[in-house]
């Protein structure tokens, strides 16, 4: 990776223009960089033969006090090289006792282990370790995507759901620096766009290609044939969903416009499940793509937050300075109709109030899931506007749904 002189600041401070639970929390947060392998996984130069899969990881976890500020460098879609500044500590040490809960972080297609480095920090600094995955093949690095944008699009329906469920495995059984204080019982997964994708397998939603879909990646026909079982797997490869996962978080999934993923599969979820989806998402679609999933997943403890007037980019950290030179870069972070730092914002707060209830089973956490679908605050006769959502300021959200097939008694 080429390096970059000097870091960003990407945030402004913004104290008290924030929802409750977007606020850090008590712990200070250190990150740690390191590289692992999955053994014998399929080696996708000729679909027989088995190879160890390396992968990078980024861990954000409560610390002890102390250190130097992280800076994460990456480079965009057309690899220019960037750094911004962090607020967790490089490889600080790890608090020496706690029971923090796993969750894996899940990038889309082209991305980076960092992309929601935001999320990574804020969940860390309120008691859970998390773990960013840079998905080989699949990251910016990876993918030419000036000559050969698609390079990394097979490795990334193979693994992206197994890259998932191995990192909940490798923190069950591997004898690390956060073994004493990471709970691996109680895990989450959250995945953006293809990691979305993926994590709608890793809990249970069974991916249902055809011989057409496989022929349009490129396949030949008797080939495309040959390799649906290949591409065809539920819950990440296991028999059964692994009962360690306790909530997952999708944000724009990618794929239910093609109906890759079986409706039979997705009634039968019943992990907690919360789709974050923008209602004019031009990449996974709205109607026919996340509304399509939630609307098909089984289970009460099923949710939808939208986002009005928000395209596919309302999940990455926003836009670094170098994105701006070109429309393919910044396409990959803007939203138009929106702040991207307001967008962050409103997802720390969710996602740690979802993670919160159904993970640490803190009720309190539970009531800030709002029971009223439009954010927007009306006056009544006598003038009196009616109540924010929980945790939001007054007269502060505005432009958000928020769908729940819980019955309310």
């Amino acid at each position: 990776m080429m390096t970059v002189q000097g870091a960003e600041q990407l945030f402004t401070q913004q104290p008290t223009m924030m929802p409750k639970m977007a606020k850090s929390g008590e712990h200070s947060v250190g990150v740690k960089t390191f590289e692992v392998a999955n053994p014998q996984q399929l080696n996708l130069t000729d679909f027989e033969s088995l190879q160890d899969r390396q992968l990078t990881l980024e861990v954000w976890y409560p610390a002890q006090k102390g250190g130097k500020l992280a800076t994460y460098e990456n480079v965009t879609r057309l690899n220019k090289a960037f750094a911004v500044q962090g607020e967790a500590y490089r490889d600080a040490k790890p608090q020496a006792q706690g029971d923090f809960p796993l969750v894996v972080l899940s990038h889309g297609y082209t991305g980076y282990r960092t992309i929601m480095f935001y999320l990574g920090e804020h969940l860390a600094s309120h008691g859970y370790v998390v773990v960013g995955i840079d998905h080989t093949d699949s990251t910016n690095e990876d993918v030419d995507f000036n000559n050969n944008p698609g390079s990394g699009f097979v490795s990334t329906l193979i693994n992206r759901a197994r890259d998932q469920q191995f990192v909940l495995d490798y923190f069950s059984k591997s004898n690390h620096e956060f073994s004493e204080v990471t709970n691996t019982d109680h895990a989450a997964v959250i995945g953006y766009s293809m990691g979305g994708f993926g994590a709608i397998n890793t809990v249970g939603g069974c991916y249902d290609f055809n011989s057409a879909g496989l022929q349009r990646l490129g396949f030949p026909e008797q080939a495309a044939n040959a390799m649906l079982p290949l591409f065809n797997f539920c819950r990440a490869g296991l028999e059964n969903v692994d009962n360690r996962w306790k909530a997952m978080i999708s944000f724009a999934p990618w794929g239910q416009e093609l109906n890759v993923h079986s409706a039979a599969s997705l009634a039968q979820i019943n992990v907690p499940t919360l789709y974050i989806a923008g209602e004019n998402d031009d990449i996974s679609g709205y109607e026919m793509g996340v509304k399509k999933l939630y609307e098909q997943t089984g289970g009460e403890n099923t949710f939808m937050l939208v986002y009005e007037n928000a395209r596919h980019n309302f999940a990455p950290h926003p836009a670094p300075k170098v994105a701006f030179e070109t429309d393919i870069e910044i396409g990959h972070y803007i939203e138009p109709a929106w702040s991207n730092e307001a967008l962050t914002r409103i997802n720390e707060h969710f996602a740690l109030s979802f993670l919160n209830c159904y993970v640490k089973s803190h009720e309190e956490s539970c009531q800030l899931l709002p029971t009223r679908e439009d954010a927007t605050q009306l006056k009544d006769a006598q003038g009196k506007l009616s109540e924010p959502w929980p945790g939001f300021p007054d007269r502060w959200g505005t432009g958000m749904q928020f769908h729940s097939k819980k019955v309310n008694e």
